[in-house]
This record gives C-alpha cells, structure tokens and sequence, in this order.
C-alpha cells in the first residue's frame, strides 16, 4: 500500500528565510516541483513510490498539481484540510510534513506520523 504523504505548504516554504514572502503562489510551486523527486524516491523511512498532496492556501491557493504531486488548495485553514486529508487515509501509512506542533497533535489523532519539514527542504 503507498504511503500518502501530506505537505503543509505554508509551514514548509516558511521554514527558510528566502524572501518566500514577496511571491508566496511562487515559493510553493518551487516547493511543488521538488517534491515530484520525492514521489519516486521515497523519503526517510518510506520508499517510494509515495502519493503526495501539497497543501496550500492564502496567497498560493490555485497553484496547479503536477505529474506525482496532487495541489490541493485548502477552502479555508490549510490547517484543518490536513487534518481532513490525514484523516480520509486513516486505512493507509500517512505521513504530514511541518513542524507546527498543535498540527501535529492533531493529525496524530487519526494515526498519522509527522516530519520536520527538512525532510523535503536542502
């Protein structure tokens, strides 16, 4: 069974001081077109291939899904669309990527495991 692995766009791209902040819609397709990488590759732990959504939101809503990475753009709180997502694969491995911890406890609930977002950043 693939493992889905879900990224917070927002907490991931914020994770680096580059001037992600003057073009967000573009930080998260940089980020977007790394993942692809991934989708074959695997990542620690977890060999691929790997589903993978990016969740965006703000600004970066509408950013387009790739061959190997599905977009979704959160209605609302990317936040709780992950919560959501993390909660639809509870029939599967599923992994999301942040570092924000009140989003990781609650992802965990649904039996998700979580990475720092260094996990799929240089």
């Amino acid at each position: 069974m693939r493992t889905l692995v879900v990224v917070d766009a927002a907490n991931v791209v914020g994770s680096v001081p580059d001037g992600w902040w003057h073009d967000r819609r573009g930080a998260a397709e940089r980020l977007r077109d790394r993942l692809v990488a991934y989708a074959d590759e695997g990542i620690a732990g977890h060999p691929g291939p790997l589903d993978i959504v990016l969740v965006v939101e703000g600004a970066a809503r509408g950013v387009a899904s790739v061959p190997g990475v599905r977009v979704d753009s959160a209605p609302g709180s990317g936040d709780d669309h992950i919560v959501e997502v993390a909660a639809e694969a509870a029939d599967r491995p599923c992994v999301v990527v942040t570092a924000d911890r009140e989003l990781r406890r609650r992802v965990a609930a649904s039996g998700a495991e979580c990475v720092g977002p260094r996990t799929v950043r240089p």
